[in-house]
């Protein structure tokens, strides 16, 4: 039994910055994404019934211990669904910047939790199969579907509302994302541990609570509007709102570099001379930068001038999980 998938990441244009369990990977409140078209993962699950041990091969290496075990617990999630003991090949190749901060966790657990279950015969709808893919990287749920989509956080401790929803596919609005890399090594704060420390230890996180639910308002009646203005200017606040928490943590740490600082100015800049482009920043250095299609050359051109940006890459609104053919 064989199967392969591919899915592609996704940039959260409202945050998702906190969780209300560990475990399950259930957040603290709804966010909103953009599934990308540039940056994939494919993978292909060989499930094999007379061997043990689960092999992780990435990108044609075969990964160490640590690394398997992590997809050996998300592969055991899948074996409980079956009822069945079993052992899979997991081969996967990443078309991600590696460590560049370009969620290719998301990528990466979309594409083995649809690989797996069909390489096993699970029938499972688009919302149960995001809530597979979020047990594994939270937001791996939200690239199951395309274009923008919504997380819903969900109410249940056992978290089976706490799934993905498209609210408009891909082609139905394009704008560009430029994702500017500044910075490619690994971040000294991970973000499942600044997630924790930012919801245990700041007294800003109360308010980031309150106002991620009127951003996310704010920011799905732009989408459905096609406002591109007002989408651009709740995102880039709602990213400032969510850093500004990490301010207040104990220890306070803080993702940014002298280099985000130079992409951010210079956005704000082109805003000056009347070019409609808003940044947002993930848990990292490297920034997001929106803007509509007929100034992407030239906003790409502006940023990569910058002398701390190391590369520019140009995204549209991608596709959602799709399945490959698999040779036996």
């Amino acid at each position: 039994m064989k199967a392969t998938a591919k899915a592609n990441t996704n940039i959260a244009l409202i945050k998702y910055w906190g969780k209300r369990d560990e475990q399950l990977f259930l957040p603290m409140n709804s966010n909103l994404s953009i599934t990308l078209d540039r940056f994939s993962t494919t993978t292909t699950v060989h499930i094999h019934t007379d061997r043990k041990e689960d092999i992780f091969l990435l990108n044609g290496q075969e990964e160490g211990e640590e690394e398997t075990r992590k997809i050996s617990r998300f592969l055991d999630i899948i074996r409980m669904q079956t009822g069945e003991q079993w052992a899979a090949t997991v081969d996967s190749i990443n078309h991600v910047p590696t460590a560049a901060g370009f969620a290719s966790s998301a990528s990466g657990y979309a594409a083995l939790a649809a690989a797996a279950t069909k390489a096993v015969g699970l029938e499972l709808s688009d919302p149960q199969l995001s809530v597979l893919a979020r047990q594994g990287s939270g937001s791996a749920c939200r690239s199951i579907y395309g274009g923008f989509v919504e997380w819903k956080k969900g109410e249940r401790k056992d978290g089976l509302d706490s799934h993905a929803v498209p609210i408009l596919a891909q082609k139905e609005w394009d704008l560009s994302i430029l994702s500017v890399l500044v910075e490619s090594k690994r971040k000294k704060v991970l973000s499942r541990e600044g997630m924790k420390r930012t919801v245990e230890t700041s007294p800003f996180y109360t308010g980031w609570l309150e106002a991620v639910k009127k951003d996310m308002q704010l920011a799905k009646d732009a989408i459905f509007r096609r406002d591109f203005e007002k989408l651009g200017m709740v995102l880039e606040s709602n990213a400032m709102k969510m850093h500004a928490t990490t301010l207040g943590a104990n220890p306070p740490f803080m993702y940014w570099q002298s280099a985000t600082f130079d992409v951010m100015e210079q956005v704000q800049e082109l805003r000056m001379q009347g070019i409609l482009a808003y940044f947002t920043i993930d848990a990292g250095p490297n920034v997001k930068v929106l803007c509509e299609p007929h100034n992407e050359e030239k906003v790409s051109k502006i940023l990569k001038a910058l002398p701390t940006v190391q590369d520019v890459f140009i995204c549209h609104p991608g596709n959602g999980v799709t399945y490959l053919p698999t040779s036996f």
